[in-house]
């Protein structure tokens, strides 16, 4: 493995460059794009952090992300990290087919199946990958919960959608994952809406587990936590991967979670990656300028 790469003058192939594959890559990205507008030649050239900016001025186009390339390992954790409208929520959506990428692919591989690219899916085969081999774990509850059913029906709801039919297997199978996120059985039927923020959080991740994920996607799931309620959840988060091997995506902007989750790190700004490498060596050593800002403000 080598060090943090330092990207003081990238050009679009270093600042790109993924890790080497192996032969248990759960997923890779590669030229991930996303514009908003009707684009023109000069986007790329014209937006991005030389020009601290994702406005194309020759067009008005937004680049919300562009040339995003890595690897992910199963078993592994990759934290993208970066300052609000960098782009990271961006690639983790289109990752997870909310969002719809201008340009690039993402290859997912798992056991048994064939390689498949995620953003070419037709509708059919992208809600199957979403309900059978991926999770997400968006930033608000109101974003990944329905606050209209209980706790265990929301787990429930998942299954359905993977075409499990049994209603005492859907229930056990509900309550195991509740219980395993410390969700009192006394709650299971309750609405998410009687739960604190961080319980909420966790039936978030209860329901993104409920099938078995080879990947699962964290969007600043700890934001507006307290830190003794956040260190609750990364704990759990972290025994599960440990447990079941599944790869995690982690967006935040909090640098300590990302040192405690993540072996490696992206550090994006206007869009782009600016650096990227092992994360210790990357919040320890900084190179580019940016990262060096973002780990400068933690440390004052």
């Amino acid at each position: 493995m080598t060090a943090a790469t330092s990207l003081a003058t990238p050009t679009a192939a270093t600042m790109d460059a993924p890790s080497t594959s192996h032969a248990d890559t759960v997923l890779s990205v590669r030229d991930l794009g996303k514009r908003y507008g009707p684009g023109c030649p000069d986007c790329l050239r014209l937006t991005g952090p030389e020009f601290n900016r994702t406005t194309c001025p020759a067009c008005g186009t937004v680049v919300a992300c562009a040339e995003i390339a890595f690897d992910l390992r199963a078993g592994r954790t990759l934290g993208i990290v970066g300052e609000s409208g960098s782009g990271k929520t961006t690639v983790l959506r289109s990752i997870y087919g909310d969002i719809a990428p201008t340009t690039g692919s993402a290859i997912l591989r798992a056991p048994g199946k064939p390689d498949r690219d995620l953003f070419r899916l037709d509708p059919q085969h992208r809600r199957q990958v979403r309900n059978f081999e991926l999770g997400m774990v968006y930033q608000t509850p109101q974003q990944g919960l329905n606050f209209g059913i209980s706790a265990g029906g929301n787990v429930a709801e998942r299954l359905l959608a993977a075409e499990w039919r049994r209603i005492a297997r859907i229930r056990d199978r509900a309550s195991e994952l509740l219980e395993r996120m410390e969700i009192p059985a006394g709650r299971m039927d309750a609405l998410p809406g009687t739960f604190s923020g961080g319980m909420q959080q966790r039936v978030q991740v209860a329901k993104a587990l409920a099938n078995g994920p080879v990947l699962l996607l964290l969007d600043e799931m700890t934001s507006g936590l307290d830190v003794s309620v956040q260190a609750g959840v990364l704990d759990l988060i972290q025994e599960i991967q440990h447990d079941a091997n599944i790869a995690l995506i982690v967006v935040s902007h909090d640098l300590g979670v990302v040192r405690l989750l993540c072996e490696r790190a992206i550090v994006m700004k206007n869009g782009r990656i600016v650096e990227r490498g092992i994360t210790d060596q990357i919040l320890e050593d900084p190179h580019h300028p940016y990262t060096q800002l973002l780990v400068s403000s933690v440390n004052t």
